[in-house]
């Protein structure tokens, strides 16, 4: 019975929960390999993506999704914006939803827009004008494993 009782769940200040081994209990061998080299891709999908962030120049707006298509990774458009959340230094005003529309709400969607008008992007409406502002990535020409 007490070997149900092993994790524990920890609150992060990001609100996602996450379960973390007590200190009695060690894992196995092949366990521990598995989670270190799963913790070493997350971190190099991570870099990979803030990167694709970085390339974006000024004047120019990419999509979550086209982030993560360049990076090699098509489907992984919430783990850019969860980097882009939890990222430092990144310019996340250059950012956008598909088709170009501001996902933040409230005071943060007036602030990106603001930024991106600073920069020279302009509007149709409430999007982006995606023709003419749109950054392109480059093909990859090698899909990391």
């Amino acid at each position: 019975m007490a070997d149900c009782f092993h994790r524990i769940t920890l609150a992060n200040t990001h609100r996602m929960d996450f379960a973390v081994k007590s200190p009695g209990k060690q894992t196995r061998g092949p366990q521990k390999k598995a989670r270190k080299k799963l913790a070493v891709e997350s971190s190099n999908a991570r870099m990979r993506i803030e990167a694709a962030i970085r390339r974006i120049p000024r004047g120019k707006v990419s999509t979550y999704g086209a982030i993560a298509r360049a990076v090699g990774s098509p489907g992984m458009a919430r783990q850019v914006a969860q980097i882009l959340h939890r990222g430092f230094n990144l310019p996340w005003q250059r950012v956008l939803g598909v088709g170009g529309e501001i996902k933040l709400r409230g005071d943060s969607a007036m602030e990106q827009r603001f930024r991106l008008e600073a920069e020279g992007v302009r509007f149709r409406g409430r999007k982006v004008d995606m023709k003419q502002h749109e950054f392109k990535f480059k093909r990859a020409s090698v899909r990391p494993s």
